[in-house]
């Protein structure tokens, strides 16, 4: 039975029959909002605002800090060094129901001196194209294990007016047990350099 989570909550993560975890697909999802203005004419005369690009993110931390940009597992870099993480793929509209973009992690072959994985979601060119997660709705991170069954899952419900990236949560690994922490933080991040310069 799936967790639904607040801004903040901490859960162990653990199959629903108790055992432990050791391989997740961390879904994340978001439709943009309805626009008003537009139509017919705006399209026409190509002045329709473009699709919201968001883009999912994994950093991989050692003693909770980014060492490396190969730790950044992204569109750009599809796979960790170490296999363990792997990005499914760029999503470009949001448009469709369920995960947007997908990203797996194998938690048991993870070397050990990763101990925190935050998952990270960025607008594409936000200042260039004037768009921010005010102008997204539905926004949410889940986890599953390795048969598809959700654990947890957490939707983000605040106002993001201007904000142009987010910190989703992450997993992290205490006293040998690996966690979910739902974070929900907003910044003003304009690509995923920007961001992972937070976790150096």
């Amino acid at each position: 039975m799936s967790v639904s989570l607040v801004k903040g909550q901490k859960i162990d993560l653990r199959k629903n029959t108790g055992g432990e975890l050791t391989k997740v697909m961390v879904g994340l999802g978001w439709d943009e909002a309805q626009q008003s203005g537009g139509g017919f004419f705006s399209s026409l005369f190509g002045s329709a605002p473009a699709d919201i690009d968001c883009d999912a993110s994994a950093i991989a931390c050692k003693n909770g800090k980014l060492v490396s940009n190969s730790d950044v597992v992204y569109y750009g870099n599809l796979h960790h060094s170490s296999k363990c993480i792997k990005h499914m793929g760029d999503n470009l509209t949001g448009a469709g129901d369920g995960d947007d973009e997908q990203i797996f992690v194998d938690l048991q072959g993870l070397p050990a001196e990763y101990d925190k994985i935050v998952f990270v979601v960025n607008i594409y060119q936000a200042a260039q194209r004037k768009q921010h997660f005010g102008m997204i709705r539905n926004a949410f991170i889940r986890i599953c294990d390795e048969n598809g069954q959700e654990l947890c899952k957490y939707n983000l419900s605040e106002n993001y007016n201007n904000m142009t990236a987010m910190i989703f949560g992450e997993i992290y690994r205490h006293n040998g047990v690996w966690k979910f922490n739902a974070i929900g933080q907003a910044t003003a991040d304009n690509s995923i350099d920007d961001l992972a310069k937070r976790f150096r």
